[in-house]
């Protein structure tokens, strides 16, 4: 009895740490522009957003949340997106690994006139770190998550880290 409350607590406080930890490196780098949403609230069955995927092309094809319009960020053209979503109502989220790049992509979402943009808190990262789906090139889910580089790498606490 004693030995599982031990694990539950040790378990519920790398939960809290991890969490911190998140908070930290967003506040260190984000100014909070768009509005995040969680991981779980995009999970949500009746959540009806248009998911705009904002890393490098190779990143995408690793893995990538369903239906998931990549629209990159070192080559990221707003007049794309307007072809893409010429409704500047239609509710957006924006992702990246951890939520940095996005919030970049987002201020140029917001700038040229969309209403409903959000980023998704700790991005593909969290997503992932949270048992949530993510799919490949050819659209079979897959446990590879693409991090960017090693560095970035230590974000992500569940699936298969690919980097090059």
């Amino acid at each position: 009895m004693k030995i599982t409350v031990l694990i539950l607590v040790l378990l519920c406080s790398c939960q809290v740490f991890a969490q911190k930890s998140i908070d930290k490196l967003l506040a260190k780098y984000n100014d909070n522009s768009i509005p995040y949403i969680t991981p779980q609230e995009l999970a949500m069955p009746k959540t009806n957003v248009v998911l705009l995927d904002s890393r490098e092309l190779k990143e995408y094809e690793t893995s990538h949340l369903k239906n998931a319009i990549h629209v990159g960020y070192d080559h990221f053209e707003i007049n794309k997106v307007k072809e893409i979503i010429p409704d500047k109502n239609v509710e957006i989220v924006v992702y990246c690994s951890v939520g940095i790049r996005s919030e970049s992509i987002g201020d140029s979402l917001k700038k040229a006139g969309y209403t409903h943009v959000q980023n998704l808190y700790g991005g593909i990262f969290e997503w992932k770190s949270n048992d949530f789906p993510v799919y490949n090139s050819i659209e079979k889910e897959t446990d590879s998550i693409h991090t960017f580089n090693k560095v970035w790498s230590k974000w992500l606490k569940k699936g298969i880290k690919v980097y090059e």
